[in-house]
């Protein structure tokens, strides 16, 4: 899939196909539980600014397709407070249609239904994959390293991983992000060995790559072949796999907060554009299972408690239902300000480890050099 594309009209195809699919996705779970919850749906928009095409539906839904892809929105009939718009605009409003005067769980329930979309999208994919690609049978240790980790831990080539910590493991790949993500620190591996499982204690090394400490077993794999699963098992295994990359995902961004992981890996939609057009070259299967892991992230970047993202919204409401009033609107606006400066920071942040990932600050020093 795009393999006969030049790289960089690859990377940028792939980048839209991927972003497309989880702002799509993301979007529908807002307007469909909007719907379900008697909400007016005013707009339905993949990008941002001008729109390229746009139809209206039945219903009075303007679907849109605009030039900026870098996400989209769902705009709710009556969404703003009364207080907040003229006269003239609340005389238009549909009565029992609107937003605001919907109870505080039916607006709960329309925001969260963004960031679970994400999620029943990843588990759907990695069912589809599972049940038609097939998954990666159990990794095998081929080679233990002398005087490693793993070789004090009584590791040996034959042994299959089954579990990190009780996590199960698909994969070498998963073992190595399990892994590299625990540096220095006791692990329990669970091996299947002559028919029997035992449980290995090992401390894993640290080793320093790309500006950041890694942990490191001392162990070489492979995966056996892809085998494929029965429909119900793949089911199963689908909403495993996603609940495993949402906690290995938690897990990082926590090791980031309390120092102990660099903050190298946090990306901006250059490296998603770079890493789509990557994917992209190793065929559908891994592009499917690449948007997987992108919709657990992008759920739960969303579920992040911070004004102007799902999980602000959801602060707000969840502290209306407890206080029995809403937020005043004071504290809503600083909240709003506040999380629309930590964003921007977020995004400059991004894009910087961006620009430096992609070697454009080496590249300017050689020049002037």
């Amino acid at each position: 899939m795009f393999t006969a594309v030049p790289e960089i009209l690859r990377s940028g195809l792939a980048f839209l196909v991927v972003l497309g699919v989880l702002v799509f996705i993301h979007e529908l779970g807002h307007y469909l539980a909007a719907r379900w919850r008697g909400v007016h749906v005013e707009a339905f928009s993949i990008g941002f600014g001008q729109a390229l095409a746009s139809w209206t539906d039945r219903s009075g839904t303007i679907w849109k397709l605009a030039w900026i892809p870098l996400g989209g929105y769902v705009k709710l009939h009556g969404q703003e407070r009364p207080q907040d718009v003229p006269a003239k605009v609340r005389a238009t409003w549909i009565p029992g249609r609107t937003f605001h005067e919907k109870p505080v769980l039916s607006r709960m329930i329309i925001v969260a239904a963004g960031p679970a979309a994400n999620f029943v999208l990843a588990m759907v994919l990695f069912t589809g994959l599972f049940a038609i690609a097939g998954k990666p049978a159990v990794p095998v240790v081929s080679e233990v390293r002398t005087n490693s980790a793993a070789a004090h831990a009584g590791f040996a080539p034959g042994d299959q991983i089954e579990a990190i910590n009780g996590a199960h493991v698909d994969s070498f790949e998963d073992v190595q992000r399990m892994v590299s993500a625990r540096p220095g620190e006791p692990l329990t591996v669970r091996v299947l060995r002559d028919g029997q499982d035992r449980d290995l204690q090992i401390v894993t090394e640290t080793e320093v790559s790309g500006g950041r400490r890694v942990g490191v077993m001392g162990v070489r794999g492979s995966n056996t072949a892809f085998v494929r699963v029965p429909p119900l098992e793949a089911i199963r295994d689908g909403a495993v796999q996603t609940w495993d990359v949402t906690a290995q995902t938690v897990v990082g961004v926590s090791q980031m907060i309390t120092g102990r992981r660099g903050t190298d890996d946090i990306g901006g939609p250059l490296r998603i554009a770079q890493l789509s057009g990557q994917v992209a070259e190793l065929g559908l299967a891994s592009l499917v299972s690449f948007i997987a892991v992108l919709s657990v992230n992008l759920g739960l970047i969303n579920l992040i408690p911070i004004p102007l993202l799902d999980g602000g919204h959801l602060l707000f409401y969840l502290a209306e239902a407890v206080r029995g009033r809403p937020i005043s609107p004071r504290a809503q606006e600083y909240g709003f300000r506040a999380g629309l400066a930590l964003l921007v920071s977020l995004f400059i942040f991004a894009t910087w480890n961006d620009l430096t990932h992609l070697g454009l600050f080496r590249w300017v020093a050689g020049l002037i050099g």
